[in-house]
């Protein structure tokens, strides 16, 4: 088809090929032609065709050059306008343009609906066709009819060739060069021939004069190639001549040679390739004995001696030649070496080598050359050095001998090293390992006094020098000392508090902490004296009394340093003496005495006797009077104390009879205080009383120091033996639990725990602590222990290997004076870690095996070792290369053959063997090498033919000496018997013939398909090996027929016509189509087929007799008339064909139903309407052509049984009847309509008819009862509004008719009652009291228009509140659980709550959950003996011994809105009150239809669906809970449809119940319905269009309904039908299957305007 052309239907329903600009009038004759506002399912009316149309704006067409008078031209496609039926277009068309010659003219030929334009040659002008003068032509055509119509098309007329002329050489000569080592195959050059007829007819064949071996020609491309090998010395130069043949001469049985060209080839031999070298550089190592610089390789693509390379030189960059160039094993490769010692240094640039090669070719051709830059620098000397210039370690000067000081290295580490100390006196302390670096001490360092010591280390053999810098620390080993020997003091007692009596002073030769001393006092802590810790200084602390205290104190000064972790002390015994003084006086007993004396008082006689102590007890005491005895009457005793009369009192006249006598005690040097004696001298003779004197207790205060003196004398003595005990160092430490040997891993790493050595000593402090060293069988220092806490730890890393125990002494020091030690040797058994590698004893290995070794033969054993030992120097051997050839031995090494070997598929192998030991701990370890192993070929493998067949398709007419196919066969196996020969069993009378070396098998007489079609030739191929080995191979060779069709075949007719009814059985005959050809045999046998037309797959045809069948079940309203191009095509070896082009009409019968224009209605009507009001009118058509709408008839078959509804049989109009509708009976009515099409052939379809009632206000709102009679107890004042009763009505209106608004109109003038107009509770807050009685008249009215209202009586009677009962007010149960289905009619019982009470009345009240008190309630009636029981209400039995309160429904229950209430209902009985919790669940009910889930389902099918395919699920819900949906296929239009598809109930999945036919139906019109399976059914359905046109584009649209006493129209859509059919463009099955108009526009708009 013409570019810029789409197909179109055209009214009658056939394809036009239409220009794409005339697009969019059609689109916009297609979108305006629908109505706005409905569309049918229906085709478009017919109407006549206004305009000319060219099914293309442009043809090609053709015809054979040298044509005869009135040859048409050949087009692929009709050209032509169709002109439509029943009224025919007079079409005429006529050449406008393009003919100038007026070779051509036009004729129209009429078939059914078309005019075909025909164009053939004019035999009058006496033109002809000549292809090589023009070989194409454009004409305008030019249709003209009746009315003035025109239309233009171009017809583009191609002329064909004819084989007229022959093949010519140009040039004629040519010669060319081959080489005697070009490889089989190489193309030499090429001769060329034309020929100025095209196709077959300029098709020519080349072939050499003679026979020819050592080259080939190509019959076709000319091409020369070499297929032997030329030798220069048996021949230089060839001379051939040529050929060249006309094919088209050979089918009309023209042998004749066309053209002659001359071929000259020249031997020569070329050295054709020069060698090409590359070098690479190699750093190889200093210790290289003989080292190599530059590898040189050297490759030359040449055979023979040509390809031999005669030297390798170094052309420049060597005048010295230091350099020579050596040729390796290895072939091809040199390698370049120094001819003596070179000294680099004198090249610090290095050296610029440029390197040639020559091959031995005549002439010869020298390599590229190559320059080498040769850097050799030498390498940088390893600095070695010690780790660190300074080691800087500490070291405690008490550290035992043995102690390791530090560890110094040097690094990398050299080959062998000799340490040490550099200083002799160095080597009185320390002492260190040559070979480790170790530094240990030899003795204490207590000894030197200073603070740091400076060593240098030094290696002898590199003389690398390193210092050591160690730091003696300060241990508490010294004690400090007193300056002076232990002294004895005396000191007055008379001292003040504060007096220094004594300084101490002690020295300590321990540095800083450890040598700093605080003075103490050892003993009694009552001592008055203390001591200043820091400066010694011994003070009085307290008064000194002789009297008193001791008079000796000896005690201890402790001086103490300030050491750790103990410190050490020493001790001075002090002894100090007290002194005594004169400090105290005398003191009288007595004081104060008094007493009475006669007057005749004897003298000398004692009167009273004083009595003084002296606490000193240094002197006799002595008396005296001071005062008052200046009469002299008295005496006093110096020594006694005794007071005498002196003097006798009667001798002279007293002036007074009282004398006062001051007395006063003398020791000498201090006095006592005086004391009193009153004597009072009286008359008469009466006898002196005794004296009073006041006591001063001083003997008793004598007596208590006296005590206290005794009492310290004799007190604890200081123990000086505790601190000679405590300073003595009496015990040795000891070991604990030390084992006499360990073992250790020799894997730990350095720093490593090994062991602790615990040991104790009985001792305390200094003497008591333990020191840990190792002082002998430390060897290379491997382990090192904490002087403090004695643990081992690995020093220097283990080598089981060299060493593998150590016997170490580990002695134990404490640090008394004297210094006492312990020893013990520890074995230290060093166990084997895995830490060595097994190794092999080579590098890697080699060996060489016949390939046709045994299995199980030895090639080699690999051997290794591994120091380790016992599991872990165990090893076994693994072979790591994974090939099925050869295996190892795991225990001995030995490498054997595992499997047939084949040195042609693996000449060679490399092997990776791997050694691994045994070890059981951790990884074991592993060494890998490499072991080469070469195969040793022998003659073993036969000759293998690539492929192994061959085929080849030759034409009969080949000319002889043509080479039809080359054969090769490969032989791996090296030297003679990789030598191939060639041979022909069978040449079938010398037609075949094969070269023995190079498998070029040729043919050698001509072929002739008709005596012979196929030969199988066996071809043998032998190599020169012992034994010698062969093989064959076949060659199929297929002679192809050459064109002998001379002639094509023709129809006598240009197009024919013929008709067959719709509905007809597939494979009804239709009519034959006969064509006629004159070649003979196979070519002039015919072949029919049908290639294109719009009945393409509707219709077939017998390809042998050319019958014409239908192919499917046609439908004359979807196509009523058919073109088909049958083709007729010989068998031919070129097939040539005709066509015709036939026009089917297909007959009309009433084959299908009436479709009416929605599948289901839902009109709404007013219930009480009157007779003869129009509900819905019916419209439908029928598709089939025959069938006009005025032959439908309607009638009402089901869902009016009283007659409700009529119906016009003619116009499909329903009506109502006389019957009034009442909403509240029925509100909807399901009408099932029946639309008949004919009276003879019936075809009949069903619609639903969902009427709706709308509701009118025809019903009063009713209240349950006629009268309400309620019992309350009485009310209080001040009490809040409570509620009294809720009288409710329902009304069975809907909507605003069923609202009910409620109102109190008589019985409550003052107020005292109110009722909430929506929920009717009746409330008041008045106080009222028993006795009272109140008569309310209820309201409710409705909101409709007019409204509707009645009334009810409610009486109340308030009594006396109970006496309240003395059993407890109690529910029977404390939860109630009631279920009430939700169709439950307002005022009907939900179920009863009861309280356990007797003789006492009782009121219910729910007063818990907002949304439960309006939807249940608890009627109340006149108090009986039970207040909560309405007898006049429900009928129901009840214990008179129990309150009960009925639960009824006050509004209508919906599950789906509302399915749980749960409420607190309360009991009083006027006083106590009691609660309960009631739970009621509405049951659901089936009330709601199912619903699918989307108005529309798109599905397409394609013909080819198998059975049982999956198209689509429809999915459906239905909000009730207990809903189980299932699905079936309730319809279809046509029956046939319900068999092809089925629908599975569970799942609602769509399936394909057999194979569709798209040409018995384009589309299938389903209904699926879905229904529950509970008591009360709702279905709901959905219609599915399921078109099967796969190039038809739809727009589907779905209805969904639902019923059970009525039904529910879910979407009405518009069904759009169209059909679009081009050969240009063509809408997927998937693609936008849902599509409204204005998309469709643009969708196809968009398409247009993008081409």
């Amino acid at each position: 088809m013409a570019a810029g052309t789409l197909m179109i239907p055209n009214l009658c329903g056939n394809m036009l090929a239409v220009p794409s600009f005339f697009l969019f009038f059609y689109f916009l004759l297609f979108f305006f032609s629908f109505p706005p506002t409905k569309t049918q399912f229906l085709p478009t009316p017919k109407t006549r065709q206004s305009f000319l149309l060219f099914t293309q704006p442009a043809y090609n067409a053709s015809v054979f050059e040298n044509s005869a008078a009135r040859t048409y031209i050949t087009s692929e496609v009709k050209m032509g306008i169709t002109v439509g039926l029943p009224w025919y277009l007079d079409v005429k068309y006529s050449i406008e343009s393009g003919d100038s010659e007026s070779i051509f003219q036009a004729e129209e030929f009429v078939v059914g609906d078309f005019c075909f334009l025909r164009i053939c040659t004019n035999g009058g002008s006496g033109a002809t066709l000549n292809r090589e003068v023009q070989d194409n032509y454009t004409l305008t055509v030019k249709a003209s009819a009746q009315g003035g119509l025109e239309a233009l098309v171009t017809v583009f007329i191609k002329v064909l060739d004819t084989n007229d002329l022959r093949p010519l050489f140009s040039p004629t000569f040519y010669s060319f060069v081959v080489s005697e080592s070009a490889p089989l195959g190489t193309t030499i050059g090429r001769v060329t021939a034309t020929d100025a007829d095209v196709g077959s007819n300029g098709e020519f064949y080349y072939f050499f004069k003679n026979t020819v071996e050592l080259f080939s020609v190509h019959p076709t491309s000319g091409f020369i190639t070499l297929t032997g090998r030329p030798r220069i010395d048996k021949l230089d130069k060839l001379e051939l001549e040529v050929q060249v043949i006309d094919r088209g001469m050979k089918l009309y049985g023209n042998n004749g040679i066309s053209s002659t060209a001359r071929l000259v080839l020249t031997v020569e031999r070329v050295n054709e390739f020069a060698p090409v070298l590359s070098a690479v550089t190699v750093a190889p190592s200093w210790t290289d004995k003989n080292p190599v610089y530059v590898i040189v390789r050297v490759e030359d693509k040449d055979e023979g001696l040509s390809g031999e390379i005669e030297w390798v030189s170094i052309t420049e960059g060597d005048p010295f030649e230091l350099f020579v160039v050596e040729r390796s094993p290895v072939a091809n490769e040199y390698l370049v070496k120094t001819s003596a010692r070179i000294n680099w240094d004198t090249f610090p640039f290095g050296c610029n080598l440029t390197f040639q090669a020559k091959d031995r070719g005549i002439p010869s051709k020298f390599s590229n050359t190559q320059l080498v830059q040769l850097l050799v620098t030498k390498p940088d000397p390893i600095l070695r050095n010690f780790e660190k210039e300074i080691y800087v370690v500490k070291l405690s000067e008490i550290a035992p001998p043995g102690t390791i000081v530090a560890v110094v290295k040097i690094s990398p580490p050299p080959l062998s090293v000799n340490y040490s100390l550099s200083s002799l006196s160095d080597l009185m302390y320390f002492s260190i390992n040559p070979l480790t670096g170790v530094i240990m001490t030899t003795r204490q360092l207590t000894k030197i006094s200073q603070d740091f010591m400076h060593m240098e280390v030094v290696d002898k053999i590199s003389q690398q020098r390193a210092r050591v810098k160690i730091t003696i620390e300060d241990a508490n080993n010294n004690s400090p000392v007193f300056i002076r020997p232990p002294s004895t003091i005396a000191i007055n007692e008379s001292l003040p508090v504060g007096t220094v009596v004594l300084v101490v002073s002690a020295v300590d030769d321990d540095k800083g902490e450890n040598g700093y001393i605080t003075y103490t006092i050892n003993g009694d802590q009552s001592l008055p004296f203390a001591i200043q810790q820091h400066t010694g200084e011994l003070r009085i602390t307290r008064d000194l009394d002789f009297e008193s205290s001791k008079d000796t104190y000896t005690f201890a000064v402790r001086a103490s340093d300030w050491g750790s972790p103990y410190r050490r002390e020493s001790e001075l015994n002090v002894t100090i003496r007290v002194i005594n003084i004169n400090d105290n006086p005398p003191l009288f007993e007595k004081t104060s005495c008094r007493g009475m004396v006669s007057r005749d008082f004897p003298v000398n006689r004692t009167i009273v006797t004083l009595s003084a102590i002296d606490m000193d007890e240094l002197g006799m005491v002595k008396y005296k009077i001071l005062s008052g005895n200046e009469l002299g009457y008295f005496k006093l005793n110096p020594d006694s104390g005794a007071l005498l009369l002196q003097r006798s009192f009667t001798a002279e006249t007293l002036r007074s009879g009282i004398f006062s006598l001051k007395v006063v005690a003398t020791d000498g040097e201090r006095s006592s205080d005086p004391a009193f004696v009153n004597v009072t001298v009286v008359r008469g003779g009466m006898p002196p009383k005794g004296f009073t004197c006041k006591e001063t207790r001083v003997a008793q205060l004598l007596a208590e120091k006296m005590l206290t003196k005794a009492s310290s004398i004799a007190g604890p003595k200081s123990d000086h033996r505790s601190m000679y005990i405590f300073s003595l160092n009496n015990q040795a430490p000891q070991f604990e639990a030390l084992p006499t040997s360990i073992l250790v891993r020799e894997d730990l790493a350095p720093g490593a725990s090994v062991f602790q050595v615990r040991a104790r000593d009985g001792d305390s402090g200094f003497n008591g602590r333990v020191l840990f060293s190792i002082s002998d069988g430390n060897k290379e220092n491997s382990f090192n222990i904490d002087m403090d806490n004695g643990l081992i730890t690995v020093l220097q890393p283990l080598d089981r290997e060299q060493l593998d125990r150590y016997f170490l002494n580990i002695t134990i020091y404490d640090q008394g004076i004297p210094t006492m030690s312990s020893w013990r040797l520890l074995t230290v058994i060093i166990e084997d870690a895995n830490d060595n590698d097994p190794r092999f004893y080579q590098d890697n290995y080699s060996a060489v095996v016949a390939e046709n070794s045994a299995i199980g033969s030895e090639v080699i054993t690999i051997t290794a070792f591994d120091k380790d030992m016992g599991q872990n120097g165990q090893l076994s051997f693994i072979m790591l290369t994974n090939i099925p050839h050869f295996g190892i031995d795991s225990i001995t090494g030995t490498v054997f053959v595992a499997s047939t070997l084949d040195r042609e598929t693996f000449p060679t192998f490399v092997l990776k063997i791997e050694v691994k030991d045994k070890a059981e701990k951790g990884t074991r370890r592993s060494s890998v090498t490499t072991l080469s192993i070469i195969v040793e070929d022998v003659n073993d493998c036969s000759p293998a033919f690539i492929p192994s067949s061959y085929s080849a398709r030759v034409p009969e007419d080949l000319p002889s000496g043509t080479v039809i196919t080359w054969v090769q066969a490969q032989d791996p196996d090296i030297g003679p018997g990789g030598q191939v020969q060639y041979s022909l069993i069978n040449d079938f009378n010398g037609t075949f013939e094969i070269n023995s070396v190079s498998g070029i098998l040729r043919i050698r007489k001509e072929l002739d398909f008709e005596t012979k079609q196929f030969f199988n030739l066996t071809i043998l191929a032998e190599d020169r090996g012992t034994p010698r080995l062969q093989n064959q191979t076949f060659v199929e060779v297929e002679v192809v027929d050459v064109n002998e069709n001379l002639y094509a075949p023709y129809f006598p007719d240009f197009a024919v016509r013929g008709s067959v009814k719709e509905n007809s059985r597939a494979g009804t005959s239709v009519l034959p189509v006969t064509a006629k050809d004159d070649d003979n045999g196979r070519d002039g046998t015919l072949r029919y087929s049908i290639r294109g037309g719009s009945g393409l797959g509707t219709f077939t045809i017998d390809e042998d007799t050319g019958m014409i069948y239908t192919a499917g079940i046609l439908d004359c309203e979807t196509k009523d008339s058919y073109w088909l191009t049958v083709v007729a095509t010989d068998r031919g070896a070129t097939p040539l064909s005709a066509s015709v082009e036939v026009f089917i009409e297909i007959e009309d019968v009433n084959d299908n139903a009436p479709l009416t224009s929605d599948p289901i209605y839902h009109p709404v009507i007013m219930e009480n309407s009157p007779k003869d009001v129009s509900v819905i009118q019916i419209q439908a058509q029928d598709p089939d052509l025959s069938t006009k709408p005025s032959r439908l008839s309607y009638r009402i078959t089901a869902g009016n049984p009283q007659n409700f509804f009529s119906i016009n049989p003619r116009t499909g109009l329903i009506t109502t009847t006389a019957r009034k509708l009442d909403r509240e009976q029925q509100a909807e009515h399901f009408l099932e309509v029946t639309v008949i099409d004919s009276p003879v052939t019936t075809r009949q379809s069903t619609v639903w008819v969902i009427v709706h009632i709308e509701d009118e206000n025809d019903n009063r709102p009713t209240f349950p009862e006629a009268t309400y009679r309620i019992s309350l107890p009485e009310r209080d004042r001040n009490r809040r509004v409570e509620p009294v009763y809720r009288v409710f009505a329902y009304d069975r209106d809907s909507g605003a008719n069923g609202n009910i608004t409620y109102s109190i109109t008589d019985g409550n003038e003052e107020d005292n009652y109110s009722i909430d107009p929506k929920t009717a509770m009746v409330s008041s807050k008045k106080m009222v009291p028993a006795g009272s009685y109140d008569i309310l008249t209820i309201k409710a009215e409705d909101n409709g228009d007019p409204p509707l209202w009645s009334s009810v009586k409610l009486y109340i009677e308030w009594i006396r509140k109970p006496i309240p009962s003395k059993m407890p007010l109690l529910f029977t149960q404390r939860h109630y659980n009631f279920s009430v289905p939700e169709s439950t009619a307002v005022a009907q019982p939900v179920g009863v709550v009861a309280v356990s009470q007797l003789n006492t009345p009782v009121w219910f009240n729910i007063i818990g959950g907002r949304l439960a008190r309006e939807m249940f309630y608890i009627p109340q009636n006149a108090c009986g003996r039970n207040c909560s029981l309405d007898t006049g209400s429900f009928d129901m039995q009840f214990d008179l011994q129990v309150g009960v309160g009925t639960l009824v429904v006050a509004k209508p229950l919906d599950a789906e809105v509302q399915s749980v209430y749960n409420m607190t209902v309360q009991v009083t009985d006027g006083t106590s009150f009691a609660t309960a919790q009631v739970f009621i669940r509405v049951q659901d009910s089936n009330d709601n239809p199912p619903v699918f889930s989307q108005p529309t389902y798109d599905v397409t099918v394609s013909e080819d669906a198998p059975a049982d395919m999956e198209l689509l699920r429809v999915r459906a819900t239905d909000i009730d809970e207990r809903a189980r949906l299932s699905f079936s296929m309730y319809a279809s239009v046509d029956p046939g449809s319900m068999r092809l598809f089925r629908v599975s109930p569970g799942t609602g999945v769509i399936y394909t119940a057999d194979r569709l036919d798209y040409e018995a139906r384009t589309q299938h019109i389903l209904t699926v319905m879905v229904r529950t399976d509970i008591q009360y059914c709702f279905t709901a359905t959905v219609r599915l269009f399921l078109p099967t046109a796969p190039l038809t584009f739809i727009s589907y649209f779905f209805f969904s309904r639902s019923r059970t006493k009525s039904f529910h129209l879910t979407g009405t859509w518009l069904v759009l039908w169209w059909q679009w059919k081009t050969s240009m463009i063509m809408f997927p099955s998937s693609q936008e299957p849902h599509m409204t108009l204005w998309s469709m526009k643009h969708h196809l708009l968009g398409i247009l305007y993008s081409r």
